[in-house]
């Protein structure tokens, strides 16, 4: 599927050092949520397609909530679910929540970016 799942706090830091390199994509994901159970579906309609093969991680906020906290703190944007956040140089270059997740939006946003 190309969508990895962050479970440390070591994984979370890797990421957010790669994205010096190559911009990078995170979901924050409510398992216990419908609308996050479809904006998970419009993320990976977009990696199926994704034509730039941009890295994209995601954490479980109810089971990874402290990897979900340190995010927030890292990127200064508060903490939403759904929630995804395009990084690029260690900078948040776009973000959106619940129903704005779509893979119309992704794909604008991974277009603009790359």
């Amino acid at each position: 599927m190309g969508i990895n799942e962050l479970t440390s706090f070591e994984g979370w830091q890797d990421l957010w050092k790669r994205s010096t390199d190559s911009p990078v994509l995170v979901f924050k994901h409510s398992t216990s949520c419908m609308i996050s159970a479809r904006a998970f579906k419009h993320l990976k309609a977009f990696k199926k397609e994704d034509e730039y093969e941009i890295d994209c991680c995601m954490v479980k906020v109810i089971e990874n909530r402290r990897i979900s906290d340190e995010i927030a703190k890292d990127t200064n944007i508060p903490h939403k679910s759904p929630q995804i956040f395009l990084i690029d140089k260690q900078r948040i270059i776009w973000n959106t929540s619940h129903w704005k997740i779509t893979e119309k939006r992704i794909r604008k946003a991974v277009q603009v970016g790359c």
